[in-house]
């Protein structure tokens, strides 16, 4: 039987290395008079060209991924008032009209310059509607640019830099302005500076280029600007530098279409691992956040990090109290678990399933809307992954979800489920619904959102499905009709949304029909226990093979 997930990174595979969304949508066109493993065969999006595949691919998981953008940031503006020379501080009463300004960065006088270059930079550093435009509308980047090359003056050099920093903390307009004055090459070049403070600003400068696409990104790697940044992480680096250049590090891994390259992604990695390992909850973060965006990909880029040796350590840091650290360790996890069953699997020995469960009871909702993601992942592997997601202890934790939940995460458990039931035994079927996952499932059925209730009745078919192979589809039937499910299934039927009503019918005529009524009467909701005793029993002593094998 094709699995629903697996069907969608197998065509993932075939394409660019886009994104595997937290949600993959059902498509609401199958017929519903098919059997389930007919409906399955038609998850692989035929009749749609590759270009189509990918726009619902980036449609889909805009969901999981909006709002998430500014979680790490992808500028960072200069505000601090530091200075590379106490002697600096007789500077600090000079204050210049723009015009002044503009006439001292250019001058030649090497004081009156640095003076005119330290009053731009304040400006520029102004928490409040600093002038970045004004600086550039003014024509004064070239110059700013060819300060960065003063190297007998390294004062000039630091305020050249940190007002380059700034304007590049800006629009894409801005940092434009930045990159077409040439100031890039310069920039990797003060990475090699004596002076800590003009290399730490260069740092700072390239990474807020870095950070604004993957053009710019391409453009400061192109420059050879990874060595020189590798070079400078050792033991001995002072803390708030280190924190400058993991940040640096993530928005060089950062964006795709395109990717950064393989070759550069490499070179990273190492160092990223050896962050991993660093006691500041600032560079864990960054770090973490780097990892997460080489992970967002195909499964030769998810194979890249997990070759490192990284899955241990980030399970770790899953258990953080640090939300900045929890968040992007277990996007980076969640990423991994979207890529082949061998990954996965090598997460699953790293220990992800003692932590999953325990962050869907997360007080923050984000936290275990992702965690249900990432389990909604392991549950689309083979039928041992969805045995060690049970042994784990999830189901529980994941019913509870279902019933009390925020909706967002809700979905992303239904998925959960959605892929155990398409991918599991009959036994494991069985158990599943000992958990109690029909009540809240039946309970979703009255949710306006029309693709969820389709994937829920898809669940349902395949339950009714599994107990009709052992013979226990009255039973099962049953116990759906004392959980209110037979009413609302009936009442969608004359859903306006003619796949739901499809689907719906489909179930009705297939399993609760009236040439296969009996009269039976419905148990009393106190007997529902019984049922599922009396189906796990059968199904121990029955010979009924288990639901076919996937390819």
């Amino acid at each position: 039987m094709c699995h629903l997930l697996r069907a969608f990174k197998a065509d993932q595979q075939a394409g660019d290395c886009g994104s595997l969304p937290g949600a993959l949508l059902l498509p609401v066109n199958m017929p519903t008079s098919d059997a389930p493993e007919e409906r399955l065969r038609k998850f692989k999006y035929r009749g749609k060209d590759a270009s189509a595949r990918r726009q619902q691919r980036i449609a889909v998981s805009l969901e999981l991924r909006k709002a998430k953008k500014d979680e790490q940031a992808l500028k960072r503006r200069n505000i601090t008032d530091v200075s590379l020379d106490p002697s600096d501080q007789q500077t600090k009463g000079v204050s210049l009209t723009m015009q002044e300004i503009i006439s001292g960065v250019n001058a030649s006088d090497p004081e009156l310059c640095f003076q005119a270059t330290q009053a731009a930079r304040k400006m520029l550093s102004r928490e409040k509607n600093p002038p970045l435009k004004l600086i550039v509308d003014a024509g004064l980047i070239p110059r700013l640019v060819e300060l960065l090359k003063s190297s007998f003056h390294p004062r000039l050099q630091f305020e050249a830099a940190w007002a380059l920093t700034n304007i590049a903390s800006g629009a894409s307009e801005l940092t434009r302005a930045v990159v077409d004055g040439g100031a890039i090459q310069p920039l990797v070049e003060l990475l090699s500076s004596p002076h800590m403070t003009v290399c730490e600003q260069a740092v700072w400068a390239l990474g807020n280029i870095a950070g604004d696409g993957p053009e710019f990104r391409d453009n400061v790697i192109a420059s050879d600007a990874i060595p020189h940044l590798l070079t400078l992480v050792s033991s001995n680096i002072p803390v708030p530098f280190l924190r400058n250049i993991a940040w640096t590090l993530s928005n060089l891994c950062r964006n795709k279409n395109p990717y950064p390259s393989d070759h550069a992604v490499k070179q990273m990695l190492p160092v990223l691992f050896y962050l991993l390992g660093h006691p500041d909850r600032e560079v864990l973060s960054d770090t973490c956040w780097a990892l997460s965006y080489l992970t967002d990909g195909c499964d030769v880029r998810i194979g890249q990090v997990v070759d490192t040796g990284v899955l241990p350590r980030l399970v770790e840091l899953m258990c953080s109290s640090e939300l900045n650290i929890l968040t992007p360790s277990l996007r980076t996890v969640g990423n991994i678990v979207t890529g082949t069953d061998h990954q996965t699997q090598l997460a699953l020995d790293a220990g992800i399933l003692g932590v999953l469960p325990q962050l869907l009871t997360h007080p923050r909702s984000s936290i275990q809307k992702e965690a249900a993601w990432a389990l909604s992942n392991v549950a689309a592997g083979p039928r041992q992954h969805i045995q060690q997601l049970i042994a784990c202890g999830a189901l529980p934790p994941l019913v509870a979800v279902l019933k009390n939940g925020e909706f967002k995460v809700q979905k992303e458990a239904v998925w959960t489920v959605a892929n155990f039931t398409t991918g599991g035994s009959v036994d494991q079927l069985i158990q599943l619904v000992q958990a109690g996952v029909l009540e809240p499932l039946i309970n979703l059925l009255t949710i306006p959102d029309n693709k969820m209730v389709i994937i829920i009745l898809d669940i349902l078919f395949f339950i009714l499905q599994a107990a009709e192979k052992i013979s226990q589809k009255e039973n099962m039937c049953l116990l759906i009709e004392g959980l209110g499910g037979l009413d609302r299934i009936e009442a969608l039927q004359l859903h306006e949304n003619h796949q739901v009503a499809l689907t719906a019918l489909n179930i009705i005529e297939r399993h609760f029909s009236e040439e296969e009524e009996t009269a039976t009467a419905l148990p009393a909701r106190d007997q529902d226990h019984k049922f599922l005793k009396d189906l796990t029993n059968t199904y121990h002593c029955c010979t009924t093979p288990k639901l076919g094998p996937r390819p």
